[in-house]
C-alpha cells in the first residue's frame, strides 16, 4: 500500500516561510513516472492544486502561487516538500500531498494523505 505523509509545523507567523514535508511509504519517488503534487483548502472554501514535482524533478506551479511556491524532492529519504514564503492569514489551510499519474491537478483516483492543518497567525 503506497501511503503519503504530511509533516511540519502547525503554527507560521506572517511574513515567514512555511515549510512542509511528505513521506512516501510504499513506492519510490523517482520510479514508476508519478507526479507529485500540493494541494490546500482553506476554511470553508474548496481545494487548491498549488504545483507538482514529476518523477525525474520537474517542476510546475499554479499560476496564482508560482511567485512563492517551491518544490523539491529528497529521493534519499524518499519525500519532497513544499515551502510557501512571505505566508499571511489566508494560507491558512489543511494542506495534502498527492500522488498522480499525470501532471497538473490530481485525478479523482490518486492517492492522498491525510492532510495537516496549518495556521498563520502572530
Amino acid at each position: 500500500q503506497v501511503q503519503l505523509q504530511e509533516s511540519g509545523p502547525g503554527l507560521v507567523k506572517p511574513s515567514q516561510t512555511l515549510s512542509l514535508t511528505c513521506t512516501v511509504s510504499g513506492a519510490s519517488i523517482p520510479t514508476g513516472y508519478y507526479y507529485w503534487s500540493w494541494i490546500r483548502q482553506p476554511p470553508g472554501k474548496g481545494l487548491e492544486w498549488m504545483g507538482v514535482i514529476s518523477y525525474s524533478g520537474s517542476t510546475y506551479y499554479s499560476p496564482s502561487l508560482k511567485s512563492r511556491t517551491s518544490i523539491s524532492r529528497d529521493t534519499s529519504r524518499n519525500h519532497f516538500t513544499l515551502q510557501l514564503s512571505s505566508v499571511t492569514p489566508e494560507d491558512t489551510a489543511v494542506y495534502y500531498c498527492a500522488r498522480a499519474q499525470s501532471l497538473g491537478p490530481p485525478e479523482p483516483d490518486a492517492t492522498w494523505g491525510q492532510g495537516t492543518q496549518v495556521t498563520v497567525s502572530s
